[in-house]
C-alpha cells in the first residue's frame, strides 16, 4: 500500500474516532496494551533482525536504543495503560463567554485529527505515540526508520489487533513500511491529508521537515542541552547532576552535550568532574566521558581540545564539550548563541542568580538544581509523549495529551442575528 493510500485510509476513519466516547478509547488503549503483551516474543524475534542488521552500522549507544527485551516491552504497555488514567483531553469547555446579546459562546477542546511521524530508532516511539492518538480522538500514521522496520511493523500488528478487538477502526493506527526518502516527502507534501506531521528524530530529519514540509509541522528538538555550575554552586550537588544529566543515557535528547563553570569554582570543580566522569568511570569498567575542554579548561584538566563545532553538536554519546566563564551571564549568552532551545540546567544556591537565569534563558525547559534527563513526558506528569517540542507556536515542551488537541468554538443562540 502507498503512502498515500495509507493516509487515505486513515482520513477516513477521522470522524468515527473523534466521536467515540473517552471510555471507548480507553478501552482501546488497554486492548493495546495486551496485544502487545501477547505478542511479545515476535515482536523480540523482529527485533533481533533489526539488531543484526544494524551491527557495525550504529554506535552502541544507538544499538541500546534500539533494542528491545521483555522488560522494555512490558513497560511500553504499561505506558500505554497509564494514558487510560489520564483525564479526557476531548469535550474540555476551556472558557465560556456570555455576549450581551445573549449569545453563549464556548470554547471546547476537540482533536486535530490525522497526526502523521516521522521518527528513527527507538521503536518504543510507535506505541507511545499510537497510545496517545487514540486518547486524544486522533488516527495516526507512523513511519519510522530503516534500523527498526522489523521491530515497528511487529509493534504496529499487534497495536493494530488491539485497537480493532476493541471496536475502533483498525486503521487509527497505521504505519508507512517504506523507509526510502520517498515516503517522508509523500508525508510532508499531504496537503488536506495530514493535520500535524511530527518529526523526533535527528537534526538532520527535523530540518529536512522543517525546510520542506507544506503541512502544519512541529519542530521537535535535538538537544544541545546545557548545564551551568555557577560559583555558588553545591559542588556534590554538582557533581550528581552532571553525571546523571550526562551518563544515565547520553543517547537521548535531554541528555547533557555542554558543562559550562564559572571561574571562580572551576579550580576546585573541574578535576571533582573528570575524577567522577572519567577516571571513577574507568575503574568500574564503565564507558568514560570524553571532556571537550576549552582553553581555560585545559589549563586546569585534561582532555580533548575543543573544537570550533562542539559546542554546536548533539553528541548523543559519551562526549561532554567543557568551557569556563567569568559569569552567569555570560552563561546565559553563550547558551543563547549555541543552544537548540531544548533543556538547560543552573547549579547554585543563591537564587538571584537562578531567578536571573531561569528568567532569561529562552528553552522549553529551564532548571534549576536539577538534571536536565526530566524533560519527558512520563517525568513530567503528562504520561508517554510524542515529542519535545523546540518552537512556541502550539506546543512547546514535552507533547501530551493537550498539545494533541485543538478547540473549537460552539456558540448558542436563539435566533440572534447581527
Amino acid at each position: 500500500m502507498t503512502t498515500l493510500e495509507i493516509l487515505q485510509r486513515a482520513k477516513a476513519q477521522k470522524a468515527a474516532l473523534a466521536a467515540m466516547s473517552g471510555e471507548q478509547r480507553n478501552k482501546a488503549l488497554l486492548k493495546m496494551a495486551e496485544s502487545l503483551k501477547a505478542h511479545c516474543d515476535g515482536i523480540i524475534a523482529a527485533n533481533k533482525i533489526d539488531i543484526e542488521n544494524a551491527k557495525d552500522k550504529i554506535s552502541p549507544v544507538m544499538i541500546d536504543r534500539l533494542t528491545l527485551t521483555k522488560e522494555r516491552i512490558f513497560a511500553m504497555a504499561d505506558a500505554v495503560v497509564d494514558v487510560t488514567h489520564l483525564p479526557d483531553p476531548l469535550g474540555e469547555t476551556i472558557s465560556t463567554v456570555e455576549r450581551p446579546n445573549g449569545l453563549t459562546i464556548r470554547k471546547v477542546s476537540v482533536p486535530l485529527g490525522l497526526l502523521a511521524m516521522i521518527y528513527e530508532s527507538r521503536p518504543n516511539v510507535t506505541s507511545d505515540a499510537a497510545a496517545l492518538s487514540i486518547k486524544a480522538g486522533n488516527v495516526c500514521v507512523l513511519r519510522g526508520g530503516k534500523e527498526a522496520i522489523n521491530s515497528n511493523i511487529a509493534i504496529a500488528n499487534a497495536l493494530r489487533e488491539g485497537v480493532k478487538s476493541a471496536g475502533l477502526p483498525e486503521d487509527a493506527v497505521s504505519l508507512v513500511t517504506d523507509t526510502t526518502r520517498q515516503s517522508a516527502t509523500d508525508l510532508m507534501t499531504a496537503i488536506g491529508l495530514v493535520d500535524m506531521l511530527i518529526p523526533r528524530g535527528g537534526a538532520g530529519l527535523i530540518r529536512s521537515c522543517v525546510e520542506n514540509a507544506k503541512v502544519p509541522c512541529i519542530e521537535t528538538g535535538t538537544g544541545i542541552c546545557h548545564v551551568y555550575i555557577d560559583e555558588f554552586a553545591d559542588v556534590e550537588k554538582a557533581l550528581n547532576i552532571i553525571e546523571n544529566a550526562k551518563t544515565s543515557r547520553p543517547s537521548v535528547c535531554n541528555a547533557a552535550e555542554v558543562l559550562l563553570v564559572h571561574k571562580a569554582i572551576a579550580e576546585k570543580a573541574l578535576p571533582l568532574i573528570k575524577q567522577r566522569l572519567v577516571d571513577d568511570r574507568k575503574k568500574k569498567g564503565l564507558v568514560a566521558v570524553e571532556l571537550r575542554v576549552d582553553e581555560r579548561a585545559a589549563e586546569i584538566i585534561d582532555g580533548t581540545p575543543a573544537s570550533a563545532t562542539d559546542f554546536d553538536t548533539e553528541f548523543l554519546d559519551y562526549i561532554l564539550g567543557v568551557k569556563v566563564v567569568d559569569s552567569v551571564d555570560e552563561a546565559i549568552c553563550h547558551i543563547a548563541a549555541h543552544s537548540t532551545g531544548h533543556s538547560e540546567c543552573i547549579v547554585t544556591e543563591n537564587l538571584d542568580n537562578a531567578d536571573r537565569f531561569t528568567l532569561m534563558v529562552d528553552s522549553a525547559a529551564v532548571y534549576h538544581n536539577a538534571s536536565t534527563r526530566f524533560t519527558d513526558g512520563g517525568e513530567f506528569g503528562l504520561g508517554c509523549e510524542m515529542g519535545i517540542s523546540t518552537q512556541k507556536l502550539h506546543a512547546r515542551g514535552p507533547m501530551g495529551l493537550k498539545e494533541l488537541t485543538s478547540y473549537k468554538y460552539i456558540i448558542s443562540g436563539n435566533g440572534q442575528i447581527r
